[in-house]
């Protein structure tokens, strides 16, 4: 068996009984639902002719009838192309973006106008990342059907998604974190307490496995998203050690988990607004990060390590080194926070 060739590359196969052309080229096609079948494209002699011409209709496939190629047909093929350019996160909006195109999927690429475009992004029934992320997807597919000769007008340029708002967001006041200190026994009131005494962002705490919280030492080693985030050490305040020992002490595998597993952030949402509600506040955890920024900013910590602790990129920053002086520094800084 020689190797396996990747996903919807298409294959090489031998059909039985005695023909000048035994070897079989198929190759996948989607159609309107996005479900691939294999077509046989060409016949040849020998099994390496085959390949060849498979890779050569891999390489080229718009050999085809340009005026034929589908919406579906152009994403798959951007999807090998343009797609894996792209950074992570972009990655998969466009992946969902695409999926508000549905109705469009067995189209003409070539006969789709503005109007239809603009028609995904007003009735995603999302909000305006995702109405964002369809009108970016379109003017990608429309970049590469123009660089293809698909078409000669990207239509893609007329369409308008809605800006996203500034976000008005403040941080927690003293009051609402003293009455959350006040029913800190109360389910998932603990691991609130903790975001706003860390800064650590949605996904880090909730990514965030046990063995990265060193107790001997008290601090947490996490974070990701940039690089500057990545691996980060956030000491442990004093005040919210007992909350973080009895975590760790469940012997899980995540920090946080939901009925022993790890959190999704759905079922975390859930919680959260649970405790928000009790306290009579309406805020997200991106603004306890917030908190803890402002907090020690207005209690005069050092910058540096200010930066430090949030994962920032920093003029000063530079090499993240962090020895026992950095680790005490850091330290330091936290236990700002009252």
């Amino acid at each position: 068996m020689g190797k396996r060739n990747p996903n919807g590359y298409g294959c090489v196969t031998k059909l039985s009984g005695n023909r000048s052309r035994p070897w079989v080229v198929k190759v996948t096609i989607y159609d309107e639902e996005g479900h691939g079948k294999q077509v046989p494209i060409d016949y040849a002699e020998t099994e390496e002719q085959g390949n060849i011409i498979l890779a050569q209709y891999n390489n080229n496939p718009w050999n085809i009838d340009r005026n034929k190629v589908t919406l579906v047909e152009l994403y798959n093929r951007w999807s090998k192309i343009g797609l894996p350019k792209l950074g992570k996160s972009n990655q998969s909006s466009m992946k969902s973006a695409f999926k508000h195109c549905q109705k469009y999927y067995g189209v003409k690429y070539r006969s789709i106008r503005a109007y239809q475009m603009q028609d995904c992004i007003d009735n995603c029934g999302r909000g305006y990342s995702t109405q964002g992320s369809i009108k970016t997807l379109w003017g990608h597919l429309d970049q590469f059907a123009f660089e293809c000769d698909i078409i000669d007008k990207m239509y893609s340029q007329l369409t308008t998604a809605p800006p996203i708002p500034e976000t008005k967001r403040t941080p927690f006041t003293d009051q609402q974190i003293n009455d959350l200190w006040k029913i800190s026994g109360e389910p998932w009131v603990d691991t609130v307490l903790i975001y706003l005494y860390t800064g650590f962002r949605l996904n880090e705490l909730l990514n965030m496995k046990t063995e990265q919280v060193n107790m001997s030492e008290e601090y947490f080693q996490g974070g990701i998203k940039t690089a500057s985030g990545k691996g980060r050490i956030v000491p442990i305040h004093p005040r919210i050690k007992p909350l973080v020992k009895a975590l760790v002490d469940q012997g899980n595998q995540y920090l946080f988990t939901y009925e022993g597993k790890k959190f999704s952030q759905t079922n975390y949402y859930k919680c959260w607004k649970e405790v928000m509600e009790k306290i009579g506040a309406d805020k997200t955890p991106h603004e306890a990060r917030h908190t803890f920024e402002t907090n020690l900013d207005n209690a005069k910590g050092n910058r540096k390590c200010i930066d430090l602790l949030m994962g920032h990129k920093s003029k000063d920053v530079g090499n993240r080194v962090y020895n026992h002086k950095t680790i005490d520094q850091l330290r330091e800084t936290v236990c700002l926070l009252k």
